[in-house]
């Protein structure tokens, strides 16, 4: 049996994660591909380059000392649970990074709750201890604190502890940065406390699928963990999907992980992390087993969807102009190409058409739509909505844990706005004037927050949520404040035609765009919609008049971003998205012929 390791890196968003897994795979003198070399490495994802978060988890390899450590990158954030539980199905230990400045996370402890729910032994690395205000023994403080919080046993709470700096590629025993030569200590920490794989070599094979992927050259490629028995390219394997049937199937390639890239080999050992090919219906959760006495594994338990939204086919008066990917064929099939990769998410048919597509958060799905944007796809999205569960006849709403941290002057704002969308605060506590709470909120009340948040805290706050639990509705919801200011004609907007309705709320767009009638223009300053004209025109006459001159000033327009969008709509508004445009405009374009329905009472 090889001598292997499987570690999983589990830090909060920004923590250095990704910086310190470039280091270990750069001392170990691992072959990189010559245009890695001065980025980070695992943000292999342009959308987590821009965000700086790690959405999908990422597999390397590297050899130290005769032993073989795979390293598996977990996502930051809650949203995407999914990812982080079958991530840690690999795995048989962690490395927990905790930043020597703010100590651990919300984020760390999601995913660090569900690593000590699988008995994972923890190593904590405490990092950025190279930073001017640096708190090294209040960071392993509370990291201990937490462990005890989240019910860890004796054992789990005894942890070895590293300190490092993965910026500059250092690591020790010790908080002493001038003793500190390289990252080599991790390794032997890895080495030292990190069981190798169990499992039984001789015994029928069995592996779990943890995720799949695509390839042109091999079709469908499956990567997962080898727990009992051994595995040899272009074996004969049954394949024993989530229903429990069974089907034979040979497999055309089997791969390990060597440094960034994978290599294709002729037999794979107990206990290693490898991929597959040959299987074209393979999905996540499913198990790989011996011909002769096939024996399935436990299927992934993924947390349930929370939130859901309804995607269809684009249908506005600009429909199919700025996007490759438009019919419903096309989006029906990008969505269930979705469904192969991500546990989090779940796809609905919608009688009354379009898919309801649900998933972990506001976050969770508008990254979705970001991705597809991105590729090409054009579409139009609801309202999100929270998914609402019957248990013993009573109907009940997800609530999240908010972990909110502001400067002390934003901290009565904050909590008088949460404090109106039914949030009950459960803890707060200042430190060096910034104020940390802790809530427990309707995941319906934080629809809308996050750029309110942004605002009341200049800029300057950090919130971060996870599932608490399926609790009652408290009702008595308060909607939208403010209407809408609706396009009254398709056409190009004018600047004069602009300045002479700025005074009747906020503006969403600027002159010299193509709108269409019943698109959303702005927000109105009072209840109820209002249709305005944007794209009225100057008359021209051949007199000159005193007042020509002067021109009245023009506010600038507020940039509505997806996030911003699906944050502002109302249920009788939709946003379109295309490759180039975000618009949000009416369900319903022509105003008269809403009153009609509305009047018909259908």
């Amino acid at each position: 049996m090889l001598n292997i390791r499987n570690v999983a890196i589990i830090a909060h968003v920004d923590h250095g994660k990704t910086t310190l897994v470039d280091a270990l795979l750069r001392q170990s003198n691992t072959t990189m591909r010559k245009d890695s070399a001065s980025e980070l490495i695992m943000d292999s994802n342009e959308l987590e380059r821009e965000r700086g978060i790690t959405i999908f988890s990422k597999n390397a390899a590297v050899e130290w000392k005769g032993t073989k450590i795979n390293i598996i990158d977990t996502p930051g954030h809650a949203d995407f649970g999914g990812e982080v539980e079958r991530v840690l199905k690999m795995a048989d230990g962690c490395l927990l990074l905790v930043d020597a400045k703010e100590g651990p996370m919300p984020q760390t402890r999601f995913v660090l709750k569900k690593a000590l729910e699988m008995n994972l032994k923890i190593i904590v690395v405490i990092n950025k201890i190279d930073k001017p205000e640096a708190r090294v023994n209040y960071a392993l403080d509370k990291t201990f604190d937490l462990f005890v919080e989240l019910g860890a046993s004796d054992e789990a709470t005894d942890f070895p502890v590293v300190y490092a700096s993965a910026k500059k590629g250092l690591a020790g025993l010790e908080s002493d940065l001038t003793k500190m030569k390289d990252i080599n200590p991790i390794f032997e920490t890895i080495l030292k406390y990190v069981p190798a794989p169990s499992g039984n070599p001789d015994a029928p094979l069995q592996m779990l699928v943890t995720s799949v992927f695509y390839d042109d050259f091999k079709g469908r490629i499956a990567t997962g963990r080898i727990y009992n028995g051994h595995l040899s390219a272009k074996q004969e394997v049954v394949h024993i999907n989530r229903e429990g049937k069974m089907k034979k199937a040979r497999l055309t390639a089997a791969m390990i992980f060597q440094g960034l890239g994978r290599v294709e080999t002729d037999e794979v050992q107990c206990g290693d992390i490898l991929a597959i090919a040959g299987l074209p219906d393979i999905n996540i959760g499913e198990t790989i087993a011996d011909v002769e006495t096939p024996i399935a594994l436990p299927l992934l338990n993924i947390e349930e969807p929370t939130v859901k939204m309804t995607f269809a086919v684009n249908d506005s008066p600009f429909a199919g102009k700025e996007g490759e990917y438009s019919t419903s064929r096309q989006l029906q099939e990008r969505l269930q190409k979705e469904l192969e990769t991500d546990m989090a998410l779940a796809v609905e048919e919608n009688p009354a058409g379009g898919w309801t597509v649900s998933g972990r958060g506001e976050l969770h799905l508008a990254i979705l739509i970001e991705r597809m944007r991105r590729e090409g796809y054009e579409m139009q999205v609801s309202r999100p909505q929270v998914i609402v569960k019957e248990i013993d006849g009573k109907k009940l709403t997800p609530y999240e844990r908010v972990f909110i941290e502001v400067p002390e002057a934003s901290s009565g704002i904050v909590i008088q706005k949460l404090g109106s969308r039914k949030g009950e605060l459960r803890e707060m506590r200042t430190e060096n004037g910034i104020v940390f709470m802790e809530f427990i909120i309707p995941t319906r009340g934080l629809f809308g927050y996050r750029s309110e948040f942004m605002t009341d805290s200049r800029g300057m706050g950090i919130i971060n949520t996870n599932f608490h639990a399926y609790q009652q509705d408290p009702g008595n919801w308060r909607e939208r404040d403010q209407g809408s200011l609706v396009a009254h004609e398709t056409g190009t907007t004018n600047l004069y035609g602009m300045v002479n309705v700025q005074d009747r709320g906020l503006l969403f767009i600027g002159p010299g765009i193509e709108v269409y009638k019943g698109q959303v223009v702005g927000q109105n300053a009072r209840t109820g919609d209002l249709s305005i004209n944007v794209c009225k025109a100057k008359e021209l006459s051949n007199m000159r008049s005193k007042g020509d001159g002067p021109m009245q000033h023009f506010n600038t327009p507020k940039t509505m971003d997806l996030e911003d969008s699906l944050e502002y709509i109302g249920d009788d508004e939709l946003v379109e998205i295309t490759p180039k445009s975000v618009r949000i405009r009416k369900s319903i374009l022509d105003e008269n012929e809403k009153k009609r329905i509305e009047k018909s009472g259908k």
